[in-house]
Parts: structure tokens; sequence; C-alpha cells
């Protein structure tokens, strides 16, 4: 089921191009995250031929150095580089970090040694792995995170990070005439905007990933909500949305076209809803499993007992469950192809997604 959002997305950033003008265009990037923990990627589980790019999460950061995150990275690095044969515009790239472990960022990136250090170990990394380039998720400068070591610093630490880390990819490049990518995943908040440098940062990275998605969550918010919604709907007082948060990220210096819009191919469940707007913007709470991917929703929710509406201000759907008094805000089909003509329309550099 999960092949219905990713060909959905592709049928509209790959379609053919209206016009000369279109088709001298940078063709929308397609990104997806594999995020495999210990298991195998096996044959046909990865299409190549549909993704611009993989990055491969996670790689971990320990004594200043970036290592491997789990045990069979080295067997899935080498089955996804091999990938390149059934495209060659294809590319792999390790996404160092996550939620989780962000823990170090603000120490490597201390100083013009810790920095060095660390950026050793990714040029070594990626040459051991035949990798094309390295995805910084640091959840998130500056911040907490999932209780994560933070400075006041690390707004300007973050931007020589990106800014050595770039040199030396630069370097490389000149050396072996292949190409090297440093892309970041970025929060979709004005905390986040207030705690970097993002004009700078804009300037030495190739995409921005935007993560549009978790705006709410059950637990840490009361209310039910679009947890990815395109655009701002004005009944929901929190004021978020894709939308809102590109426009964002623009103003604060960053490119149109290096902006990839995330997309989440989950969806977030709040339990004890009552039955006014069909749940939707109603007093929830967390419940077991709130976290639903895309193929339990298709498999357990539609048709059994949830009925789908849409938002048509947000561009998003929703399910409730009025027997069940169950909520669940998710992304299908219908949401993906408004948000690929966004991408569209607003000439962003394409989509990533979490994940495969």
């Amino acid at each position: 089921m999960l092949r219905l959002c990713v060909c959905a997305l592709i049928a509209v950033l790959l379609a053919p191009p209206l016009s000369r003008a279109a088709a001298s265009a940078a063709k929308p990037m397609v990104v997806g995250y594999v995020f495999t923990q210990d298991a195998a990627l096996v044959p046909g589980q990865i299409d190549a031929q549909k993704l611009t790019r993989v990055n491969y999460a996670f790689a971990n950061i320990k004594d200043g150095r970036m290592v491997t995150g789990f045990k069979l990275d080295a067997e899935n690095f080498a089955f996804l580089t091999g990938m390149r044969k059934e495209n060659p515009s294809f590319t792999v790239l390790v996404s160092v970090g996550g939620w989780l472990w962000s823990t170090n960022f603000s120490d490597i990136s201390l100083t013009a040694q810790s920095r060095s250090l660390f950026i050793q170990s990714v040029m070594d990394f990626l040459r051991r792995y035949d990798l094309d380039g390295l995805d910084i998720d640091w959840e998130y400068p500056g911040m907490e995170g999932a209780g994560n070591r933070f400075r006041s610093e690390d707004r300007q630490n973050f931007t020589l990070l990106v800014k050595e880390l770039r040199k030396q990819f630069d370097q490389e490049t000149a050396r072996s005439h292949r190409r090297l990518y440093l892309t970041i995943a970025a929060g979709a908040s004005s905390d986040y905007l207030a705690h970097t440098e993002m004009a700078k940062v804009a300037k030495y990275v190739d995409t921005v990933n935007l993560m549009a998605y978790d705006y709410v969550e059950p637990g840490s918010d009361p209310l039910t909500g679009h947890h990815a919604p395109l655009f701002t709907n004005p009944a929901d007082v929190r004021n978020y949305s894709g939308d809102a948060s590109v426009r964002e990220f623009e103003q604060a210096g960053v490119p149109a076209e290096k902006i990839l819009l995330g997309l989440p191919f989950y969806g977030h469940v709040w339990g004890e809803v009552a039955d006014h707007n069909h749940g939707l913007m109603q007093a929830g709470q967390a419940v077991p499993n709130a976290y639903a991917p895309y193929s339990a929703i298709t498999a357990n929710m539609l048709n059994h007992g949830f009925v789908r509406y849409w938002d048509s201000v947000a561009s998003a759907p929703y399910l409730y469950n009025a027997e069940k008094r169950i909520f669940v805000s998710y992304e299908d089909t219908e949401s993906v192809a408004a948000k690929c003509h966004y991408v569209l329309t607003h000439k962003l550099g394409g989509v990533m997604f979490w994940d495969y």
C-alpha cells in the first residue's frame, strides 16, 4: 500500500513537462529516508527508478566521530549503492543523528579541533562505504530535543560545521571528480529558525529537508489536529502548516529551490475523542500504537469502522471512528498529490518523505 503514495508522488512530480521552459527546468527531487534499524534490505524493497536519493538513517556519533548505527549497515550500504546500476542518477547519502542520536552534535561542533575530528571521520566513512554524501539530522541546535546536550553557541557552531564540511566536500570533489552532497533535516518551526543561521547555512548545503510534519502529536498536544497540513486552517488557533513553514524558511534566507517539502508516510492516533466535527480539533488522549504506518492505516482502519474526511482548507485527510472515539491524522494519495502540485507551483526543490 505504501507504493500508492510513492506512485502518486512520482506521477505528479515527474510528469512530462508542458513547455520548453518547463523542460529546461531542473527536475524536482524525490528523496526517501530509509530506516531499517537492524533489518536487512532485500530485493524489491526499494525502487531506485522512482527516487532521486535515499538518506539512510542513521549513523551515530561516538567519541567525536561518526560511526555506524546498526549491525547490518555495511551490507545495506552495499545493497543501496549497487542500485546505481538501475538508475545512474540515484544517490545514496547517510543521515547522521536523528531524534535520539543528536546528543553529541553540540560537542562535536564546539571547537575547530572537534569539528575537524568529526569531519575527517565523515570523509573516511563516505570513502569506506562508497557513499554520495551526508545528511545532518541535528534535532535541534540550541534546543534540548530528546534530552540532548545543547549550548547557546550551537547557533553559530552549526554554521561552522556545515561550512567546514562543504569545504572538505569540495576539495574531495576536485580530487575525485565525483560530487559529494551535503543536506540537512530541518525542524519546521520558528524555534528552529531562531536557533540557527539559515541564510548562512543554506549557502553550504544542497538541500534543506523540511520536516513539515508532527506539528501536533498525541501525548504532547491535548487537541487533535492535522499533523502535516499543507495549508493553515484558520479554525485551528495553533496556526501551522507546510505552506507557512516554507514561507518562513524562505523569509529566513533559504532559496525555494533548496527546500524539499517533507511528507509523512504515517499517521498519528488520538483516543477518547468526542464525536464533534468528526473528531477534528477536539480534546483527545494518547493511545497505544499512536504512531500508525500508512500500511496499517489502509489495512486495519480504512473501511474497518473508520470514515475518511477531507479538510479542503488544510488540504489534509483524517479518519474518525465514532464507535471507538478514535481520531487519526495521516497523509494519503490526495494530500500527497496536492503537495506535489504545491512544490511545482512554488518552484521548490522537490519532496522528501519519512520513511520508505
